[in-house]
């Protein structure tokens, strides 16, 4: 474990505000003409903004050339990074689209091992930490949510560069934040508040493959396609004070269609003193291991546009050594 010091390449510094600033316009477009129309749109939108912005450019290459080394069917050509962020793009309409109650979750499917366990939790009136990703729609396990009853869902966001966009989520439903929960850094107040939320039967979700917006993060380091990156802790260290299962979410959009995948990660996680660092490093390398499964099935649909792999300059902890 250690700490990585913010930088002008951390994620919160790439303002994606003004990626989907004119995203209303498109949703229109989009509600009155067609989904295809919208893509002419678009394309036209993204080629501006892909020529114009060098370095989002090149960190969505840098990411498809590594996806690609490592087997997934990824393009890391001028066009490839076009595609990368028109699937970006599309994921965000789709997030208008549910919440303005205009898609079809018929071509949603669920999917993963960790579904029964959750039907578990569910039928015993037990919560859960669920670890998801920047993968695909998250939007998804929250409207999907409805299918099953009593599944209460709480997302742990951090919301400075997104809060134009979720105000516009707001005015297409009022029901989009009414679980969402704006959290910077996690105090103990917050991890009481959720405490209380899981012995209620609510499932937390958070992201486990972004490093927290502090001076000095805690993170663990894993090898992520085919280099060691930065993964943060906290997911991990609020599993261990939950004391509650812990599952993996992941969501994509593969063709015509859309996936959910949950699976099982921990059924309690409980962290030694003396063999911490250890296995936090573990913890994050399962979970780097598995982000990069899926991946690696849809490149396109992996939305971290920064330097994933800038690693701290000070001494950091390889999970590789760990598992020994």
């Amino acid at each position: 474990m250690t700490t990585a010091a913010t930088s002008s390449g951390h994620w919160a510094s790439f303002n994606e505000v003004s990626f989907v600033a004119g995203m209303r316009l498109l949703f229109w477009i989009c509600r009155v003409f067609g989904r295809w129309p919208f893509r002419v749109v678009l394309y036209l939108v993204l080629l501006w903004y892909v020529l114009s912005k060098p370095r989002a450019r090149r960190v969505s290459r840098a990411y498809l050339q590594r996806a690609a080394a490592c087997g997934g069917a990824a393009d890391a050509s001028l066009l490839g990074v076009l595609r990368h962020f028109a699937a970006f793009a599309e994921t965000i309409l789709d997030k208008m689209l549910l919440w303005g109650g205009l898609f079809d979750t018929s071509t949603v499917s669920l999917h993963g091992a960790g579904l029964d366990g959750i039907e578990r939790c569910l039928d015993e009136g037990r919560g859960a930490l669920l670890i998801c990703a920047h993968l695909g729609n998250l939007e998804l396990c929250r409207v999907l949510s409805r299918r099953r009853a009593g599944l209460k869902l709480t997302v742990l966001v951090h919301t400075r560069h997104a809060q134009s966009f979720n105000r516009m989520l707001a005015r297409l439903n009022p029901d989009s934040q009414l679980n969402l929960l704006q959290v910077t850094e996690m105090t103990p107040a917050t991890a009481m508040l959720l405490a209380e939320k899981v012995a209620q039967g609510e499932f937390v979700v958070i992201a486990g493959d972004r490093v927290p917006v502090s001076p000095q993060p805690r993170v663990a380091l894993a090898p992520f396609l085919g280099a060691p990156a930065a993964f943060p802790i906290g997911p991990y260290v609020l599993a261990s004070v939950l004391q509650c299962p812990v599952y993996l979410l992941f969501s994509m959009r593969l063709g015509q269609r859309s996936e959910v995948h949950f699976e099982p990660f921990r059924e309690s996680l409980h962290l030694p003193r003396k063999a911490r660092e250890t296995m936090l490093a573990e913890l994050a390398g399962d979970y780097a291991a598995r982000l990069q499964h899926h991946c690696l099935r849809a490149p396109r649909e992996w939305f971290n546009f920064y330097d994933f792999w800038q690693l701290p300059a000070t001494s950091r902890l390889d999970t590789s050594d760990a598992s020994r």
